[in-house]
C-alpha cells in the first residue's frame, strides 16, 4: 500500500506516552511563536500567500481532528461543524474549501475561540494516546507524524507570513525587539567545491531511520555530469553589484515569464529591501534594520535567482546536485533554535557551507515526481502530488525551520514568482 510518508518499524512506535510528549512539545512551540502578538496581529493577511497568524494555529488542528481524531477516538465530538470548511487549505476531497485569499477576512472565530479550538483538539489527542483499546496503532502513528511535521511546517509559515504582514504596515513594526544580534565576522571568499561526476542515490528509502514525505520518494539514481558548487550562498553585497549594473532592467537576463513579472509587478530590489536616506534598507522580523552587505541574499524569486546566475556567467545547481553535496553534512546551521531568525554571514571553513539554514536554497530543478512515485490514496494523499506542476524545488530550510524537520533529501516547492518565503541560492558551473 501506497503511504505518505515512510519511518522505519522503529520499537518505541508503540511507546504512546513518548508520543504524547513529542506531541505537546510541537504544539506548544506554535502557541510560543504567538506569544510576542497582540490580539490585533491573529487576523491580518496582506496577501493571498500570507495567511493570518489565528488561521493558522487552526488549520494544523483541524489536520489532526479531520485525519485522526473523527476516524479513531471513539465519541469523539467535532468542536465547530463550519470548522471542517473554515479551516480546510486544499483537500478537495474533504468538502468545500473556503477561499485562500479571504482568510483575513474571518474576524470569527475570535483568537480565544481558535484556542478553546486548539485545547479541544489536544485533549482529544492526548486522550487517544492514552486509549488501550484494539486500535490500528501503525496508522495512528503514521497520521500523527506527519501532522506533527506539518505542524512544524506551519510553524515556519508562521514566522514567514508575520513577517509578510508586518512589512505592509508603514509603521513597519517588530515582531520581536529582543531578537539576537548576527555574529559579526569577516565574509568568507567565494570558493569552488568539485564534485566528480557518476551514477548517485538520491531520495529517501521506503523504510528510512528517519521519517520522510512521500514526494522524497522512491530513492533512485541519477546520472550526474562533474560540476562545482559555490562554498557559501550569494550576499547582499554582491546581488546589490547585480542591481547597479541594471539587472533589473537587462531581458537579455531573464526567463521570459521572468522578465513579463519583473516589468508587470515593477520590481527593483528584493522584497523588503528600501531605500532611505539614500542607503539601502530592509524590513527584519526585528523591524527594520541597514542591510548587512556579507549577509546572504533573502527573500528573492526563482526569476531573480535565475537572472543574477545568467548575469554571473553561473547557474542554479539541480536539485540532486544539491542533495549529493549535503548527504555528508550534518543537518546545522542557522536554524530557528539560534533565534537568530534572519540570514547570517557564512562561517569560515572548507565548504560548502549554509547548505542547511540561512536561507531555503533556489535549484534549477521543476517540482516533479520521482520516477516510480504514486500519491497516496484518499484524501491524504493531496498534500504533495498534486502540486507537481508549475513550481520548482527548493532545499535546504532557512533560519526559520526547525532542526528536526529537515533531512538532506527534503523538498520544498514554490512557485517561480513567490519570494515571501526565506529564499536565498548559491551559485553552480559545469565541470566539464
Amino acid at each position: 500500500m501506497n503511504t505518505l510518508l515512510h519511518t522505519a518499524d522503529r520499537g518505541d512506535e508503540l511507546d504512546r506516552a513518548a508520543w504524547a510528549q513529542r506531541y505537546r512539545r510541537v504544539r506548544d512551540a506554535s502557541t510560543d511563536l504567538c506569544a510576542p502578538l497582540a490580539v490585533e496581529d491573529y487576523v491580518i493577511q496582506a496577501c493571498e500567500e500570507a495567511s493570518p497568524a489565528k488561521w493558522h494555529l487552526a488549520h494544523v488542528s483541524w489536520f489532526f481532528e479531520t485525519f485522526i481524531l473523527t476516524e479513531y477516538l471513539p465519541g469523539y465530538s467535532e468542536f465547530h461543524p463550519r470548522y471542517r470548511q473554515l479551516f480546510n487549505s486544499y483537500y478537495q476531497q474533504i468538502g468545500e474549501v473556503f477561499p485562500r485569499a479571504a482568510r483575513g477576512t474571518l474576524a470569527r472565530p475570535t483568537v480565544d475561540e481558535v484556542l478553546r479550538y486548539r485545547a479541544h483538539v489536544d485533549a482529544g489527542m492526548l486522550a487517544l494516546l492514552a486509549e488501550r483499546a484494539d486500535l490500528p496503532w501503525a496508522e495512528i502513528l503514521q497520521r500523527l507524524e506527519i501532522g506533527l511535521n506539518h505542524e512544524q511546517q506551519h510553524q515556519e509559515l508562521l514566522l514567514t507570513d508575520i513577517k509578510r504582514n508586518f512589512a505592509a504596515n508603514p509603521l513597519r513594526p517588530a515582531y520581536r525587539l529582543d531578537l539576537p544580534h548576527p555574529a559579526q565576522r569577516p565574509r568568507a571568499p567565494l570558493e569552488w567545491v568539485s564534485f566528480e561526476g557518476g551514477v548517485y542515490e538520491i531520495g529517501a528509502p521506503a523504510l528510512g531511520e528517519h521519517f520522510s514525505y512521500d514526494n522524497e520518494t522512491p530513492r533512485h539514481r541519477v546520472y550526474l555530469q562533474p560540476f562545482r558548487l559555490a562554498s557559501r550562498l550569494v550576499t547582499n553585497g554582491e546581488f546589490l553589484a547585480f542591481i547597479e549594473s541594471g539587472g533589473y532592467s537587462n531581458p537579455a537576463l531573464w526567463l521570459a515569464d521572468g522578465w513579463t513579472q519583473v516589468r508587470s509587478a515593477g520590481w527593483s530590489a528584493p522584497l523588503y529591501w528600501e531605500r532611505i536616506g539614500g542607503e539601502w534598507w530592509h524590513y527584519t522580523l526585528g523591524g527594520m534594520a541597514p542591510l548587512a552587505p556579507d549577509e546572504p541574499v533573502c527573500h528573492v524569486s526563482h526569476y531573480e535567482a535565475a537572472a543574477y546566475a545568467a548575469w554571473a556567467g553561473r547557474r542554479l545547481p539541480t536539485e540532486a546536485e544539491w542533495e549529493v553535496a549535503a548527504a555528508t553534512q550534518p543537518v546545522a546551521g542557522n536554524l530557528r533554535e539560534t533565534g537568530l531568525l534572519r540570514p547570517t554571514v557564512a562561517p569560515a571553513g572548507a565548504g560548502p557551507a549554509q547548505l542547511y539554514g540561512d536561507v531555503w536554497e533556489h535549484t534549477g530543478s521543476a517540482y516533479l515526481p520521482y520516477p516510480g512515485y504514486h500519491a497516496a490514496e484518499g484524501a491524504i494523499g493531496e498534500y504533495n502530488g498534486k502540486f507537481m506542476c508549475n513550481q520548482m524545488v527548493l532545499r535546504g530550510g532557512s533560519c526559520v525551520t526547525p532542526a528536526d524537520h529537515l533531512r538532506a533529501t527534503y523538498r520544498n516547492f514554490f512557485y517561480p514568482q513567490e519570494r515571501w518565503q526565506f529564499q536565498g541560492f548559491r551559485l553552480a558551473e559545469d565541470a566539464t
